[in-house]
């Protein structure tokens, strides 16, 4: 009876033994992966969005996030904060650069080195990771042999790629990936296809699509700041998470184009409501947008002498209304807000351009305005007077009674004192030919029909 009882013990802890890996295998795929995607320049918004998911997914304890990346690079600043919220994570990061067709240039390089898993679809490239105004003013004007020579160059340039060369090494010391190459990707600038990164050993994984990637890295084990972990993602559901509204709202207004209208609209909108008070519409609109067009700017690589020149500018055309110039205030205005805006943006941080036709338009439309100020003011200066008691001569008048000298006729809706040449009959059509004070001197109209004839 004891054998018995001992033989189905042994049945049902060999039945537990192959029953449990199953059953723990279903619950870890149970968690799904999430897959952000990132396409298009990184920025501020970008960043936001990527790190709010890294907090996710940790929250939720789920085995696996995916950042899909197709980017030509962008701001050193937001790059490096994704960067810090994925070496502090404790869910792994697999950075996948797809679909085929896709990159991940300068700032995406970086990326793609820090991630746990590096991964490129086919027909996608990396590198060209030279910084460009990380530490000051754009590197220009050297040839490609002092490009290549660390010692060329100022002294904020070498400082720049120094200190991004420093840090693509640490990170690739840090994954066991080749650190030599991505000190060429900084220094040189050179860049690679997906097949020729997994030959050189800069990226771990070439995949197709996601389903591709899960299938390769499952069952890897990863060396996470927290411990080490090991994948089990075979069949875990894929969770693609967009970016949210607040993510687009930010990836709006910090657009270098939409940030530069804004500010226009904020500077037009509190001049309109200075010269109508109490209009109230222009000056909300306009605080509203100028205050968001700051904070942009904020986040944006904004050349502030350029900034400075757009308010001279628009200062200058301002002046130009209220003392005309015939040109002298409102061309320079012009000349300046031309100069500012195509400095105002850093052109060479790529995908923050501020495009050149929306400045040559808006320049355009402030150079008319400044025309037709003049045209206005010389032709004002042509014109006849239409108002006040000049304005009188010239005119129609009706007698309002018969005189001989001295009666009341009406005239431009007033009833004046008038005096004539000749008797006047009461209804009688008159001109004024003059005024004294407050007295018009009139002729009947027939007089100057005569004359005309």
């Amino acid at each position: 009876m004891q054998g018995h009882n001992t033989g189905m013990r042994s049945l049902i802890v060999l039945f537990i033994l192959m029953v449990s890996p199953w059953t723990l295998a279903g619950e870890a795929s149970s968690r799904p992966v999430a897959v952000l995607s990132i396409e298009g320049a990184i920025g501020p918004a970008s960043a936001d969005y990527f790190v709010r998911g890294l907090e996710a997914a940790a929250e939720q304890n789920l085995p696996l996030v995916v950042l899909r990346l197709d980017t030509p690079g962008g701001l050193d600043t937001s790059m490096r904060d994704m960067i810090k919220a994925m070496l502090a994570s404790p869910v792994p990061v697999a950075v996948w650069v797809g679909p085929e067709g896709a990159r991940a240039a300068s700032a995406g390089t970086y990326l793609l080195y820090a991630s746990h898993i590096a991964a490129m679809a086919p027909a996608t490239n990396l590198g060209a990771a030279t910084p460009v105004n990380i530490a000051g003013g754009p590197a220009g004007g050297e040839s490609d042999e002092e490009k290549k020579d660390a010692t060329s160059g100022s002294a904020m340039e070498r400082k720049a790629v120094n200190d991004a060369v420093a840090y693509i090494r640490g990170l690739a010391e840090m994954r066991g990936r080749n650190a030599e190459w991505a000190e060429q990707a900084v220094r040189e600038a050179v860049s690679l296809s997906s097949s020729e990164a997994l030959e050189k050993k800069v990226i771990d994984i070439v995949a197709r699509d996601i389903a591709h990637l899960l299938e390769q890295i499952d069952g890897r084990e990863i060396r996470l700041a927290s411990g080490s972990v090991t994948l089990n993602v075979t069949n875990a559901t894929v969770e693609y998470r967009d970016a949210d509204w607040r993510t687009d709202f930010l990836a709006v207004i910090t657009n270098p184009t939409v940030a530069y209208l804004l500010m226009l609209i904020g500077i037009y909108g509190l001049l309109f409501e200075g010269y109508s008070p109490g209009a109230v519409v222009p000056g909300v609109v306009g605080a509203i947008c100028l205050l968001l067009a700051l904070f942009a700017f904020q986040v944006l690589p904004v050349n502030y002498a350029g900034l400075a020149l757009i308010a001279l500018g628009v200062a200058l055309m301002v002046a130009e209304a209220f003392a005309p110039s015939f040109g002298a205030l409102g061309l320079g205005g012009v000349a300046a807000f031309v100069v500012g805006s195509i400095i105002l943006m850093d052109t060479d941080t790529i995908g923050f351009e501020l495009p050149l036709m929306v400045i040559g338009t808006v320049s355009a439309l402030g150079g008319l305005m400044t025309l037709a100020l003049i045209w206005f003011a010389i032709s004002s200066k042509r014109r006849p007077i239409i108002s006040g008691g000049e304005g009188l001569v010239g005119q129609t008048a009706v007698a309002l009674n018969d005189f001989e000298h001295r009666g009341l006729v009406h005239v431009a809706g007033e009833s004046w004192s008038a005096e004539t040449s000749r008797p006047v009959a009461r209804g009688e059509r008159l001109r004024v030919v003059a005024r004294n004070g407050l007295v018009l001197k009139v002729e009947p109209l027939n007089n100057f029909k005569e004359n005309e004839t």
